[in-house]
């Protein structure tokens, strides 16, 4: 449980670890101000490994030009033993192809079409990197952070995915997806609390963090982590408030065993092969190429059916790759061949004949964004801002520089058996090294 830092001031790095390395165990050293300049990244490396602190080091898909890595993962395993625990290789890679930003898929005849080419480019990516820097080694897993498409980025080689837990993004639904993936593949899971606010705050308050600290322990999350960063990356935005939370939060893992995450307790419903549907509303794009078709406003119902009967015990996978009679350790699978559906529209993957009316939400749901979304509103913060002094940092070497990257506004639903979306505006930013 920790942070993921994206800004590049050591000297306010140094400081955070100090103040949060007796409640916290993890950080994620997730400035390329750092990660691609080798003298600061020996520095804090070491700074953290002094303080007990396991750390993961994030590298981009524009990491060719760091020659000396290679000798520096050599190295890695005898100055600083298991606290290396691997890379965290780009983000949000799921995310974006369905909102169609930095797409791997551009073009596809159909489902399966879309899922070979997503997993074999960014499986050719994963592997490329591994066997370049560290090709006689295993020690070293692959990390990232998203907020859609799970499966589809462990099939491509992920050991460990961060589901987005950001605005009003429906918790469960992304705990159900990512858990229920990594363990059909078995990998590991955890969450990566981020932005609420488009402006300062950024971040939700102490208390919901807390709130969503203890709702990923509950659902048996490996790793716990917060996202700290302003939109200039040039500081922190976590306050005292958000420092007390995780402090508390240390706290009440120590007093508090887990508790009904028995994996035989859990059901899993299975997703028909390669349909990366969104279920983020009745509109949600497949594969970010086409849109919602009348079969999955109907898998949208069930799931949010399935949601509110099974609650924390529901994952979420796919049919592919199941073999017949495991159970993977489930109750039971429910396959959506068993619930009446329509028949699935494959190969042909077509949209509706005409765009489906969102019903106008009780009083007591938010409603529904206008087609051009806005951000919500800022929420003033219940401390100052942070007074860390912004740092102008030094040119990136050639294809080494991650830029703020506009994920846009990603509409959340929640789909009532009755298709009745109460849709709800995510905004998530981070910056990226693109292909």
């Amino acid at each position: 449980m920790g942070i993921d830092v994206a800004y590049e001031n050591t000297t306010e790095i140094k400081s955070l670890v100090d103040e949060v390395s007796t409640y916290t165990n993890l950080f994620i050293i997730g400035s390329t101000g750092i990660t691609y300049d080798q003298t600061k990244l020996d520095d804090t490396c070491q700074y953290l490994f002094d303080k007990n602190m396991s750390f993961i080091v994030y590298r981009g898909w524009t990491h060719r030009n760091s020659i000396w890595l290679t000798s520096w993962v050599e190295s890695a395993k005898t100055r600083w033993g298991n606290n290396f625990l691997g890379f965290y290789y780009d983000d949000e890679i799921g995310g974006k192809q369905l909102d169609q930003d930095a797409m791997i898929v551009t073009n596809a005849v159909d489902g399966t079409d879309a899922a070979n080419q997503f997993v074999n480019v960014l499986g050719g990516e994963l592997n490329r990197f591994t066997q370049y820097y560290y090709p006689n080694s295993t020690d070293y897993p692959l990390f990232t952070s998203d907020y859609a498409l799970y499966w589809f980025d462990y099939k491509a080689g992920y050991d460990t995915l961060f589901a987005e837990f950001g605005w009003n993004y429906s918790r469960q639904l992304n705990v159900a997806l990512c858990r229920g993936a990594a363990n059909v593949q078995n990998k590991d899971w955890g969450v990566m609390i981020t932005w609420t606010y488009t402006t300062s705050p950024y971040i939700e308050s102490g208390e919901e963090l807390y709130k969503d600290m203890v709702f990923a322990y509950q659902n048996g999350a490996k790793y716990i982590v917060v996202f700290d960063t302003n939109e200039e990356y040039t500081k922190g935005i976590l306050q005292g408030e958000h420092l007390q939370a995780m402090e508390q939060f240390w706290q009440y893992v120590q007093e508090n065993p887990r508790s009904n995450n028995s994996l035989s307790d859990r059901v899993g419903f299975a997703l028909p092969e390669d349909y990366a549907f969104g279920f983020r509303g009745p509109k949600d794009k497949i594969w970010g190429l086409w849109e919602a078709n009348q079969f999955s406003l109907e898998l949208s119902a069930h799931v949010n059916s399935l949601l509110e009967q099974y609650g924390t015990k529901l994952d979420i996978i796919y049919e592919d790759g199941l073999q017949e009679g495991n159970t993977y350790g489930y109750s039971e699978i429910i396959h959506w061949s068993e619930l009446g559906m329509s028949p699935y529209p494959y190969p042909s993957l077509n949209p509706l004949p005409s765009p489906t009316p969102t019903p106008t939400p009780p009083a007591s749901q938010t409603p529904s964004p206008s087609p051009s979304p806005t951000p919500l509103p800022t929420q003033s913060p219940s401390t100052s801002p942070s007074s860390t002094q912004q740092v102008t940092t030094s040119p990136e070497p050639e294809d080494t520089t991650r830029s703020p990257i506009d994920y846009g506004y990603l509409i959340v639903a929640g789909v009532t058996l009755g298709i009745v979306a109460s849709a709800l505006v995510v905004f998530r930013k981070k910056f990226n090294c693109l292909l």
